[in-house]
């Protein structure tokens, strides 16, 4: 998953690089706003991607003594800054520059070069896209769209894939904005393709942002995988039933399991040190994505006095 994750951001990364450089000279010999907007985009496009390729890098490091459940959230944390960047540095100029223009308005020049410019923009982003796309729609298996970025647990994928899919609009609004403002004589067109990109920006970040923070606070497991785990746990002669279940995704593949088991009455503590020890090898042998495992043996009444106390204690006076 990791070097699917790689092989997405690093598409994007090359493509996003490319247009950046030729829509900015392409804005600089025409004079188009939307064209200037979409070189802003694609410039924080790029910008992102290094991010996400950081933060990727930056979630493999092994835990140590300061992170003992690891770095693997670290991705959460820039998948939130590149919400925040697309929403500010792109969205925000977008809009600023078509406001500008709207207010001051001036004739494109030399619109051949903005269609060439976009016409290059649309196969080198159309590149990235569909590599987006084909890794995302691997990975939603049978889920829907909406259910699987909701779902999903690595956000680069989605991230990317959205990023993608509102630069193609953007560069289709941009096209009309200019044909519209060049050939059709009506000025203020290029100003509102401009301030129709940034919205589209907006849009798109603010839903980022929101799945990002849903990520950070802390997502836990699959329902089918902790419906798995209940049942595996169960499967055991030892124990008389589960008292709470908690999972944590400490990273896209790095899951937390604690349990609170109540185990049958008479067993010697080798028998429950055993018992523990082949749950939690069948657990992580069905869900390779559970690294760390904590199993509490403690009673029904003993846990459920623990967590009444524990929740008076938390209330306000």
């Amino acid at each position: 998953m990791q070097s699917s994750s790689n092989k997405v951001v690093v598409a994007a990364l090359i493509g996003n690089g490319l247009i950046a450089i030729t829509k900015f000279a392409a804005s600089a010999m025409t004079g188009s706003s939307a064209m200037l907007s979409e070189a802003i985009h694609s410039l924080v496009d790029t910008a992102n991607q290094g991010l996400l390729l950081y933060g990727l890098k930056k979630s493999r490091k092994p835990a140590d003594e300061r992170h003992p459940f690891g770095y693997g959230r670290e991705l959460y944390f820039w998948a939130f800054i590149v919400a925040i960047l697309i929403f500010g540095a792109g969205g925000g100029f977008s809009i600023y520059e078509g406001f500008n223009k709207l207010f001051h308005p001036h004739a494109i020049t030399n619109p051949l070069i903005n269609y060439i410019v976009l016409g290059l923009a649309i196969v080198f982003e159309g590149v990235a896209w569909t590599i987006a796309f084909k890794e995302f729609w691997r990975s939603k298996g049978k889920l829907s769209w909406f259910r699987a970025v909701q779902e999903s647990k690595d956000p680069t994928i989605f991230t990317v894939l959205f990023e993608d899919s509102a630069a193609m609009l953007g560069l289709i609004i941009a096209a009309i904005g200019i044909w519209l403002s060049s050939s059709m004589g009506i000025v203020y067109a290029d100003a509102v393709a401009s301030i129709c990109i940034g919205f589209i920006l907006v849009i798109t970040a603010s839903f980022l942002a929101y799945e990002g923070k849903s990520l950070l606070i802390g997502e836990g497991a699959l329902p089918e995988q902790v419906a798995l785990i209940r049942s595996l746990i169960q499967d055991n002669e030892t124990i008389l039933g589960i008292n709470e279940l908690l999972t944590l995704h400490a990273g896209p593949e790095d899951i937390l399991l604690t349990v609170s088991v109540d185990f049958k009455d008479g067993l010697d503590s080798g028998e429950v040190e055993r018992s523990i020890s082949r749950m939690e090898k069948r657990i992580k042998s069905e869900i390779p994505r559970i690294k760390k495992i904590f199993i509490e043996a403690q009673s029904f009444s003993g846990h459920w006095e623990d967590r009444a106390l524990s929740e008076k204690q938390s209330q306000p006076e």
